[in-house]
C-alpha cells in the first residue's frame, strides 16, 4: 500500500451534542415536525476536506462502515476469495434466503458450517425479509444475522492463514491485530479505543474525518486489493445490502462503495476517490443516505441527476391520509 505509514495524533473528544448541527428536517404541511442533528465530512483520497458540517474530528464508533477495511485485512492474509465471497465479507446483508444460502456456501467452501460462526443468533435485518423468515417458521439464526458474511470471511481467512478459529473475535487475535493496523494506515489515525460491535467483533473508534479518508482511499482503488474489493462490490451489489435497499441502489448507480453502519452512520466513496461519512447523533438511519448524497452532489462528486434519482428512490414522504403533504429535506 502506498499510503503514508505515519498516523496523526488525534486529540478530539468523543462525539457530543455540541458537535452536531441540523442536517435534515422532516416537514409536514410546510412546517418542521422533526429535526435530525448530525456531523458529516467529505474528504478526497489525498486527505483534502471538501465539506464539513459539525465537528468531523469528534470520535465515533464507525460500526459496520468499517467492513471494507476489515475485508482488506482479510485479503491481506493472502486468501483468494471469489467476487461474491469478498462482497459478503463486506456486507451488512438484509438476511434474504439468497444471502443466507450464499453465506452457508461460503462457509462450506472452507470446511466450515453455521456452528463455526460466533455472531449472535438474529432475525433478518430487512423488514420484508424478516416477515418472510418468520412466516416460514424459522427461528433466529447466526446465518440470518446481517454480519454473518463478515464472520464467514474472518473464519475463511483464519483457516487459510493457519490462525485459530475458536478465538477469532479476540482483540489479541492476529487477524484482529491486522485489522487495527489496516484501519490505522488508511485513516492515518490510530483508533482511540476498541470496544465490541453488536456482532461481537472488535470495534475501533475513529474520527468521522479519518473514516471518510479511509473510504475515499479504498474507493479510488489504486492497489490490487482495493481494485479487487471495489470490482467485487460492483459486481455483487445485491449482496452487500439487498435488492432495492439504499447501499445496493447507490453502488448500482454510482459505482464505488456504500456502507451503512448502525446508530445513524453511512459512508459513500466514489470511483474518483471522494468519500462522505455521515453520523446522525440520535442513531436514526432515516436521513443518513439522503444527507450523504446531497453532500456529494454539493461538492460536485456526483451528478445532480444521479443524486435526484437515488434520493427519489430513498425518499421518506409524509402523508396526511392518502395524500403526500411533506417529506424529509436535507439542510446543508
Amino acid at each position: 500500500m502506498t499510503h503514508s505509514p505515519h498516523c496523526k495524533a488525534v486529540t478530539s473528544a468523543w462525539l457530543g451534542a455540541n458537535d452536531a448541527v441540523v442536517l435534515a428536517e422532516l416537514v409536514r404541511d410546510g412546517h418542521t415536525e422533526s429535526l435530525h442533528h448530525g456531523v458529516l465530512a467529505v474528504v478526497d483520497y489525498d486527505g483534502a476536506t471538501q465539506m464539513e458540517r459539525g465537528n468531523p474530528d469528534a470520535i465515533v464508533y464507525p460500526r459496520s462502515t468499517l467492513k471494507p477495511l476489515q475485508a482488506l485485512a482479510v485479503l491481506g492474509t493472502g486468501i483468494s476469495l471469489s467476487s461474491l465471497n469478498l462482497t459478503l465479507t463486506t456486507a451488512s446483508h438484509c438476511g434474504s434466503t439468497r444471502h443466507r444460502d450464499a453465506v452457508l456456501a461460503f462457509l462450506r467452501e472452507y470446511g466450515l458450517d453455521e456452528s463455526s460462526l460466533q455472531c449472535p443468533h438474529d432475525l433478518p435485518l430487512g423488514s420484508a425479509e424478516r416477515a418472510q423468515f418468520l412466516a416460514e417458521g424459522h427461528q433466529p439464526s447466526r446465518l440470518a444475522m446481517n454480519c454473518s458474511g463478515k464472520h464467514a470471511g474472518f473464519l475463511a481467512a483464519c483457516t487459510h492463514a493457519g490462525y485459530s478459529t475458536e478465538d477469532y473475535l479476540s482483540m489479541e487475535h492476529p487477524l484482529q491485530q491486522s485489522i487495527a493496523e489496516t484501519i490505522t494506515q488508511y485513516a492515518e489515525e490510530a483508533p482511540t479505543f476498541t470496544s465490541h460491535d453488536g456482532c461481537g467483533a472488535p470495534l475501533n473508534a475513529l474520527s468521522l474525518r479519518g473514516l471518510a479518508l479511509a473510504i475515499a482511499r479504498i474507493a479510488k482503488a489504486r492497489t490490487p486489493h482495493e481494485e479487487q474489493l471495489i470490482a467485487a462490490v460492483r459486481e455483487n451489489a445485491w449482496a452487500i445490502d439487498g435488492e432495492g435497499r439504499d447501499n445496493t441502489l447507490t453502488i448500482e448507480t454510482l459505482g464505488g462503495i456504500a456502507k451503512i453502519g448502525a446508530e445513524g452512520l453511512v459512508v459513500i466513496g466514489t470511483p474518483a476517490g471522494i468519500a462522505v461519512a455521515v453520523k446522525i447523533v440520535d442513531g436514526s438511519m432515516r436521513a443518513t443516505s439522503l444527507v450523504a448524497l446531497a453532500a456529494l452532489e454539493s461538492v460536485g462528486a456526483i451528478s445532480s441527476s444521479d443524486a435526484a434519482a437515488l434520493s427519489t428512490r430513498m425518499a421518506h414522504p409524509v402523508t396526511g391520509g392518502d395524500n403526500i403533504i411533506g417529506g424529509l429535506q436535507v439542510r446543508l
